[in-house]
C-alpha cells in the first residue's frame, strides 16, 4: 500500500489506516478476542496508521493496540494517534488545564505500553478551547517533555480546524468527510495544503451508510450509536451518518450506487473518493470485521475514479445534502 507524508511531521503513513472506536466503544459488543483481531488484521495487510482514543471502551482500544503491538515485530514502523480531553467531567474548556492535559497523557502511555506517543489529538474540545492558547502551549511543552512527539486536533466543524491550524504546534487535524459530507474539500483542503496540515480522515463510511449494507430494515444495538445519537442525543449530531436522517441517507447512497463501476464495492468507492483528494494524509474505515478490514485496504490499491464519476457525486450532493448539511458542519 502506498503511503503518504503526514503533513510536517517526519511521519509516512499509510493511504488507509484504522480507526478503533468500533472495537472499544458505541457500536455494539466486541469481544477482546475480536477487537485484538481487527487490530492484526490491519497490520497484516500492511496498515501502518492505527487511531485510538482514551474514551474508546475507557481506555480499552488503547490497550488492544498496546498488546498486539508488542507481539508485533514491525511495530516500530506503526504509527498511533490518540486522542485525549473528552474525558474530562465536565467536558468544559475550563477543564482544558495542563495538569489535566498531562494526567490524561500519561494514562493512554500506560495503556499503549510506551514512553512517548507518536500523535495526540484534542478530541473534539469544546468551541471556547480553540481560543484559549494556553491549552495548546501545554500541549507544546508535553512535547518538549518527550512524551508526546506531534499534536492534531480531531474537529467536528470545518471552521474549528481552520482555527486550530493556526497554531503552530499543530500538525495535524482529524476531520469527517466523504460523500456525504464534502465541505472540508474546499477552503479547508485548501488552507491544509498551504500550511502543510497532515489530514486524516474519519467517518469515511458514513457510520456504515457508505457500505451499501444498511437499509430501512436495519436495526443496531442499544449501545450503539447508530441507535442512541441519531438526534445528537450523546454527542454530535454529525458523528453519526455524517449528520444525515438515516432514511434520507439511505436514498441518497442508492443514487450513489447506481454510479460505482464494477469490481468495486459500495465502501471502496467511497474511500477511493477520499484517497483521490490529494490533501488527505490518510482515512481512517474502522472495523470489527478481518473481512471488511481487508476490503478498505483493498481501495488504496485501485485507479482513482474518473472526472465524470467525481462530477457524479458533487451533482448528487449538491442536490440531496447540500441544504441539509453543507454548512453546519
Amino acid at each position: 500500500m502506498d503511503k503518504r507524508r503526514l503533513g510536517s511531521t517526519d511521519l509516512d503513513v499509510t493511504e488507509v489506516g484504522l480507526g478503533t472506536w468500533n472495537i472499544g466503544s458505541a457500536w455494539g459488543d466486541v469481544s477482546d478476542e475480536e477487537a485484538r483481531a481487527a487490530v492484526r488484521t490491519a497490520l497484516e495487510e500492511g496498515v501502518t496508521f492505527l487511531d485510538t482514543a482514551d474514551v474508546y471502551g475507557d481506555g480499552a482500544s488503547e490497550k488492544y493496540i498496546g498488546e498486539v503491538l508488542e507481539d508485533w515485530d514491525d511495530s516500530a514502523e506503526v504509527t498511533v494517534a490518540t486522542k485525549v480531553g473528552r474525558r474530562l467531567e465536565p467536558h468544559e474548556a475550563a477543564e482544558y488545564t495542563a495538569a489535566n492535559l498531562e494526567e490524561h497523557v500519561d494514562r493512554s502511555r500506560e495503556n499503549l505500553g510506551v514512553e512517548t506517543l507518536d500523535l495526540v489529538q484534542l478530541h473534539c474540545p469544546p468551541r471556547e478551547v480553540y481560543y484559549q492558547p494556553r491549552v495548546f502551549d501545554a500541549m507544546e511543552s508535553l512535547v518538549e517533555d518527550g512524551k508526546i512527539d506531534h499534536v492534531g486536533v480531531s474537529v467536528e466543524k470545518v471552521e474549528e480546524g481552520l482555527k486550530a491550524i493556526e497554531y503552530p504546534c499543530v500538525d495535524t487535524i482529524q476531520i469527517i468527510f466523504n460523500p456525504l459530507r464534502q465541505r472540508p474539500a474546499e477552503l479547508f483542503f485548501e488552507e491544509a495544503k498551504r500550511r502543510n496540515i497532515g489530514v486524516v480522515v474519519r467517518i469515511p463510511l458514513a457510520s456504515g451508510l457508505l457500505t451499501g449494507a444498511l437499509s430501512t430494515d436495519t436495526t443496531f444495538p442499544e449501545s450503539d450509536h447508530r441507535n442512541f445519537n441519531r438526534d445528537g442525543e450523546a454527542f454530535d449530531r454529525g458523528e453519526t451518518f455524517s449528520g444525515l436522517a438515516f432514511e434520507r441517507g439511505l436514498e441518497v447512497v442508492d443514487r450513489i450506487e447506481s454510479h460505482v463501476p464494477e469490481g468495486m464495492t459500495t465502501a471502496q468507492f467511497s474511500l477511493r473518493w477520499i484517497l483521490d483528494h490529494d490533501a488527505v494524509s490518510t482515512v481512517i474505515p474502522g472495523s470489527s470485521s478481518p473481512e471488511h478490514i481487508r476490503e478498505n485496504v483493498a481501495a488504496a490499491s485501485l485507479d482513482p475514479l474518473s472526472n465524470q464519476t467525481r462530477g457524479v457525486v458533487r451533482d448528487i450532493y449538491e442536490e440531496d445534502v447540500y441544504n441539509a448539511a453543507h454548512h453546519q458542519w
